[in-house]
């Protein structure tokens, strides 16, 4: 079968959760999409943009809650791109981000479908600044690196390594790492970071039920443990924390998850 016998497969990002920070385009393809498949961190608001003929598919994956194993996701989207000419993969935040859309859109390639990726904005972005967190200042840090908490145990590279990360950036975002967050403080403090260095943790960044807490480094695994805070969170790490400007910060967005969280 050839590429023109294949429908297209976009690979879009759904944002940090917010449906306001959806994009346009991201909007177009899914109005106009006939099939749809979504993670569980899509909210609803999002999925019930398609039409009444669109096809839907939940392919969530969460700690705890691997519904659909990402084998079987990629078979779901080849088998939809030899019936319909537009399928949707709508995607958490951006794609290509801690997102697997590169795993995808290299299976669909080979396989010869035709993909497109339209990105989406990153909850390392949009979670800090929701709680008036600048990830970069020019008086606190000109570098940032975001970097996942939570690897795949089959990952075919070194983990990361933390201890490097204590030193070659002014900042830290991190996704996915409440749950090793005891063992990344160690680290980045075995690696030469400054104990008192300010950190954050904000839970669920752009929706309501967002809940977030300040400390340093030293402490920061014991007030996320205290406040009980859980995934989706991200952490940041670095100076630009104490240029929190907690008036620029819009309200989160009430909106509604096809999985709880």
């Amino acid at each position: 079968m050839s590429k023109k016998e294949f429908g297209t497969v976009y690979l879009v990002g759904a944002g940090p959760g917010d449906p306001d920070l959806l994009t346009v385009k991201a909007q177009r393809l899914i109005s106009q999409c006939d099939a749809l498949v979504y993670d569980s961190l899509v909210p609803v608001e999002l999925v019930n943009l398609v039409s009444s003929t669109c096809q839907l598919h939940s392919v969530g994956k969460r700690r705890g809650h691997h519904s659909v194993p990402q084998r079987k996701t990629n078979d779901i989207l080849f088998d939809l791109a030899k019936t319909y000419s537009s399928i949707v993969r709508l995607k958490g935040g951006d794609p290509f981000l801690f997102g697997r859309g590169a795993e995808e859109a290299s299976y669909l390639h080979k396989k010869g479908v035709p993909v497109q990726v339209v990105p989406g904005v990153t909850s390392g972005i949009a979670a800090p600044a929701y709680v008036g967190i600048p990830i970069t200042h020019r008086l606190a840090g000109s570098s940032v690196t975001f970097v996942t908490g939570h690897e795949g145990i089959d990952k075919k590279r070194p983990s990361v390594n933390w201890r490097s990360l204590a030193k070659s950036s002014d900042g830290l975002v991190i996704y996915m790492g409440v749950h090793n967050l005891k063992f990344i403080s160690t680290e980045l403090i075995a690696g030469g970071m400054n104990p008192s260095t300010p950190a954050a943790v904000i839970q669920q960044g752009t929706v309501v039920g967002q809940r977030f807490i300040k400390s340093q480094l030293v402490n920061l695994f014991d007030r996320v443990e205290t406040e009980n805070l859980v995934s989706p969170s991200i952490v940041v790490i670095g100076s630009v924390v104490d240029f929190q400007i907690e008036a620029c910060s819009p309200p989160p967005a009430e909106v509604t998850f096809p999985i709880p969280i």
